[in-house]
């Protein structure tokens, strides 16, 4: 009698797992951006348009541009469009230009340092004035107690301090290279870091209750 309700609690959490990934899924325009950013590499030295020195300013120009196309597709389908994807897309846009315009890649550098401690701002900030945004973004994706959804906002605040520092050790003391080409890394440490934290969703993920077949 109980099989139907497990076939309906796994799918449920199934299509619960999937929307929660969008968040960490967008790697497209992250991939154009490594891929611009080595094709780059290959041209000489020197001064011009077309030369490694402006490898990093093409690879986040094609960046921006992949981000604001992500946005465009998910207008056209007519999708909700995830609060942080709007956020980091106004500060890639924003710094990204700047760094173009101003030929400065300390701009390039700092923005994901930035954007990780908006994210952790706003994520602590609302928990000082008794506002989960945690669960105001995820609430209809995941049904859990006050303290689990407490617990997750704590823990993904610390990731994205922890994520901000990263940031700032590798750009500082690594070459743009291995800066640039760790973006892909960092998509893959928030994945494992997602689901790292899926056994403590589910352990506390409420159940509602549904007639037995």
């Amino acid at each position: 009698m109980t099989e139907p309700n497990k076939a309906t609690q796994s799918a449920d959490v199934g299509d619960a797992a999937a929307k929660a990934g969008n968040i960490w899924t967008e790697i497209g325009p992250t991939l154009a951006f490594i891929i611009i950013y080595n094709v780059m590499l290959r041209f000489p030295e020197g001064d011009g348009l077309f030369t490694k020195d402006t490898a990093l300013y093409w690879a986040t120009g094609v960046l921006i541009i992949a981000t604001f196309v992500v946005i465009g597709q998910k207008l056209l389908k007519k999708e909700r469009i995830p609060p942080f994807l709007l956020v980091s897309s106004f500060l890639i846009g924003s710094f990204g230009t700047a760094g173009i315009l101003l030929q400065s890649k300390l701009f390039l550098f700092i923005k994901p340092t930035i954007i990780n401690l908006l994210y952790a701002g706003v994520i602590f900030g609302g928990l000082a004035v008794g506002r989960n945004i945690w669960k105001m973004l995820f609430h209809s994706v995941f049904d859990l107690p006050d303290h689990a959804w407490k617990t997750l906002a704590i823990r993904w605040g610390l990731y994205f301090v922890a994520m901000a520092i990263w940031n700032e050790f590798l750009w500082r003391n690594f070459s743009e290279a291995t800066w640039a080409n760790w973006k892909l890394g960092n998509i893959v440490i928030g994945v494992l870091f997602a689901v790292a934290n899926v056994p403590y969703t589910l352990k506390h993920m409420r159940q509602s209750e549904t007639p037995d077949a």
